[in-house]
């Protein structure tokens, strides 16, 4: 087995009333209005031609042999302002 290293980076415009905040685990997420919260995380797509269109998994056991070979997880929060 070998490792794979994955860095991903998004650059987004977002609602002025978007917010940070810390998890009790120490992470971060976004606080959306009406109390709701949204974790950006990696989800795998699947495709059987890699011309045509890439779809999440129906099956759950697939996405969490995906998933169990995630051994961390480091998704950073920015807000940047100029």
């Amino acid at each position: 087995m070998k490792k794979l290293n994955i860095t991903i980076k998004l650059e987004m415009s977002v609602p002025d009333d978007w917010e940070l905040v810390k998890t009790s685990e120490g992470g971060q997420v976004l606080k959306l209005p009406d109390n709701q919260f949204m974790d950006i995380a990696i989800e795998p797509l699947f495709a059987t031609d890699p011309e045509e269109t890439w779809s999440n998994t129906e099956d759950d056991d697939v996405l969490n042999d995906i998933l169990d070979m995630v051994e961390s997880e480091d998704v950073v929060y920015e807000f940047v302002t100029h």
